[in-house]
């Protein structure tokens, strides 16, 4: 690789850093800086010089815009009225990305609108709901009161427009069509998304330099064919693919292709040779100008994997001596570039989805072909979208294609070897991804000695990563997870153990325990010891089978509510699987992890021998540690509350933090229960914009009559509730107090106020 190439590699490094901005990714940095200048050593000094230069550069430039944002977050949060702009059209009960700005227009970032009426895709929108903390930045709730505005946005509107006309071409086909051509997988189910994952084809459902080569390399073939120069061919796929990757939003790995593509194909029309490195470096270096966040987008780092794999494989294939002509050597070249990108993605893949497809290089190696040819198809059916009989026409040629692709994926999805589930740390992931480069590095370098070395000392590190003790805060966290309208709670142990208590929503909805729970923890690092259940409804238990799948906690705690759902049976076979102790609770039950009393309080057997209703068999434990006591019922409603109170004893009852039952309902939260618990907390977790119409505001004006500070997951996202055992500190999104005790109030410390 040439010297360039490797001063450019510490600009992304340092963006990646910056962006990250946190004391290990700085580490790392300046690893990898380093390890760059001991490589331009032979270039000279200014060489190193400039490397070190751009790497801080760089670092600093993305940590500017990172607070810049923050900043920006935080301002849109305290606005009275936000403007948005969707990338496509919404419906009612649809979620998209957007941007969104302050009517200042001093201050604009990126986030996700909830639609409660119906938003054209393209046009900005003024709505005067606040904007609150989401998982991808920002979300906003657009409602009746949204009024549109007449400006409109380009780039948004060439990507409406697009999803407009593929909608109205695929008809039947348009959630994989959409998907191919733009990058919009709002329409595939979770089904499909599962078991694309489980084959290792799930990188194909979204556009990716891959996608844009294949259109790019199609037109610069349709320009031959249609007999024009050089020149002119070369100028309409540089033209078409440019207007393509600004339709698709301009999406970090379809920029690089994009960038790689013009590259090869000016240095074409100049007549000049290209050297690979250096066209690679470029591609993935201008997405990363344009966003110093580029380096942490999956796809950018997928995409530049790809591209580096293929190299790879191909030096491999030159150091093994496979010459030849002929489809067995040309399949076997195949065979290795699959596994060899397999292999090189799995870290990556294993961190983000938590699933490590073992079949993934066969499923790519059938694949392939059917995406060379159906790729530039679809394409043709959105180029003659003006013509809808043609357009439709050519779509019609494309369905046996899609339905190819998609039987290839549930074939390779069936066998159940086909992938495994992992929850890695940060640190096994980082290691695992440190013996995929060194591998790669080792493929292409002359001397492989010393990058072989890195990737058998990473792999030794990865080995006994499981052995290191969790880290330890000397506190209780409590950690209530915004699952939107369901239950998740992790509680995290003094010394970094997990104790999870329901997993939020799963199939036919969102998998919340693979997508929101899982990463959560799988963050933050640390063993999961038990997982408790309060009852089998499927806002509680529908993430519960993923869940337990990936982190094999010790104990299932477990009310064993008979006439149970799909979703808890499936929680109950994955506990079987995966060798998960399961144990059905009692009242006067204890258990101790970590430092952390668990008493059970509810239920009764005889009690819920008679019920019809889960509810009121929800598990109630009482978590203790030091002086503090938290309270979580589950979805329990009075006539579960009514029986605490005649067969609990008072002081059992008592607690700093209640987990209010049924996300607030009105069936819950009687006068007699919260005079008995008093807290000086309550938590309530809640989907944004429910149809249920929970919280009551009739419960929570009786919470705010006992001045009993209450928060709520759809209001400030979620909430992180820390103790010492005597003191306790209340972090939000957007800001931090410590909790009045309940003898003082007026003498508390004060961090900041809740808003």
């Amino acid at each position: 690789m040439p010297a360039t190439s490797w001063i450019l590699l510490s600009f992304i490094v340092g963006s990646a850093a910056g962006t990250a901005g946190t004391p290990l990714a700085f580490l790392l940095c300046a690893m990898v800086t380093c390890a760059i200048a001991v490589r331009l050593k032979p270039a000279g000094t200014l060489a190193v010089s400039a490397a070190a230069i751009l790497a801080t550069g760089a670092a600093a430039r993305a940590t500017a815009a990172t607070w810049s944002d923050a900043h920006c977050r935080a301002t849109l949060m305290r606005s009275r009225s936000v403007e948005f702009v969707a990338d496509f059209d919404l419906h009612p009960g649809d979620a998209g990305p957007a941007a969104l700005r302050t009517p200042a227009r001093d201050c604009e970032t990126v986030g996700l609108v909830h639609a409660r009426i119906s938003v054209r895709g393209g046009t900005w929108y003024r709505t005067f709901t606040h904007a609150e903390p989401g998982d991808r930045g920002v979300r906003l709730a657009a409602d009746s009161g949204a009024q549109p505005l007449v400006e409109t946005s380009l780039r948004p509107s060439l990507r409406a427009d697009g999803v407009r006309r593929v909608d109205s071409i695929f008809t039947g086909d348009a959630p994989m069509a959409r998907a191919l051509l733009l990058a919009d997988m709002h329409l595939i189910d979770a089904s499909m998304r599962q078991r694309w994952a489980r084959s290792g084809l799930v990188h194909l459902l979204s556009v990716s330099g891959v996608h844009v080569a294949i259109i790019a390399a199609a037109l610069l073939m349709l320009g031959t064919a249609a007999r024009l120069s050089q020149r002119h061919a070369t100028v309409l796929a540089l033209g078409m693919t440019t207007a393509y990757v600004l339709i698709l939003g301009l999406p970090p790995p379809a920029v690089r292709a994009g960038v790689m593509f013009g590259s090869l194909l000016l240095a074409r029309l100049r007549q000049r040779p290209a050297s690979e490195w250096s066209v690679l470096t470029l591609g993935a270096l201008l997405p990363t100008v344009v966003d110093p966040a580029a380096p942490l987008d999956l796809g950018w780092q997928l995409s530049v994997l790809g591209v580096v794999s293929l190299a790879a494989s191909g030096r491999l294939a030159k150091r093994l001596k496979w010459h030849g002509h002929g489809w067995l050597h040309g399949l076997r070249r195949d065979v290795l570039t699959s596994v060899v990108a397999s292999a090189a993605s799995a870290p990556l893949i294993g961190w983000y989805f938590g699933t490590i497809s073992l079949i993934a290089p066969l499923a790519n190696l059938v694949a392939a072909p059917l995406v060379t040819l159906l790729q530039p198809t679809l394409f043709l059916a959105l180029a003659c979208a003006p013509s809808l009989p043609v357009a439709r026409f050519v779509a019609g040629a494309a369905h046996p294609m899609l339905t190819l692709l998609d039987g290839v994926a549930a074939t390779a999805a069936a066998p159940v070897w086909a992938a495994i589930t992992i929850a890695p740390t940060l640190e096994q992931s980082l290691l695992a991804g440190a013996v995929g480069v060194a591998l790669l590095v080792a493929m292409v370098q002359r001397h492989p000695a010393t990058p072989l070395l890195v990737a058998g000392v990473s792999a030794g590190m990865l080995a006994w990563s499981e052995l290191l003790p969790s880290r330890s805060t000397g506190q209780l966290e409590l950690h209530l997870l915004d699952v939107g309208q369901g239950d998740a709670i992790a509680l995290r142990t003094p010394h970094g153990h997990w104790i999870i208590i329901d997993a939020g929503g799963g199939a036919p909805g969102p998998d919340k325990g693979r997508r929101v729970v899982l990463p959560y923890i799988r963050a933050r690092g640390g063993p999961v010891d038990a997982f408790i259940l309060s009852h089998p409804h499927l806002d509680h238990v529908g993430g519960a089978p993923a869940l337990i799948g990936a982190t094999h906690p010790t104990e299932y705690f477990d009310a064993a509510y008979a006439g149970a759902t799909d979703a808890y049976r499936a929680s109950l076979e994955s506990a079987a699987v995966h060798g998960v102790h399961w144990q059905r609770v009692r009242p006067g039950d204890l258990a101790v992890i970590d430092g952390v009393r668990l008493r059970f309080l509810a239920p009764d057997s005889s009690w819920t021998a008679a019920l019809h209703d889960a509810n009121l068999a929800s598990t109630i434990v009482r978590v203790e540690f030091g002086d503090v006591a938290m309270l979580f019922v589950g979805d329990a409603e009075r006539a579960e509350e009514e029986w605490l109170l005649e067969h609990t004893a008072a002081e059992l009852l008592r607690a700093d933090v209640l987990k209010v039952g049924h996300h607030g309902s009105r069936t819950s939260s009687s006068a007699a229960f919260l005079d008995a618990v008093a807290p000086r907390l309550a938590l309530v977790s809640v989907g944004r914009g429910n149809t249920y119409g929970l919280p009551s505001p009739a419960i929570m004006q009786d919470y705010e009559n006992r001045r009993i500070t209450l928060l709520r997951t759809d209001v400030v996202g979620t909430t992180v509730v820390s103790t010492d055992g005597h003191h306790i500190t209340v972090l939000t999104a957007a800001d931090r107090w410590n909790l009045p005790s309940s003898v003082s109030a007026d003498g508390a410390e004060r961090i900041s106020s809740p808003r």
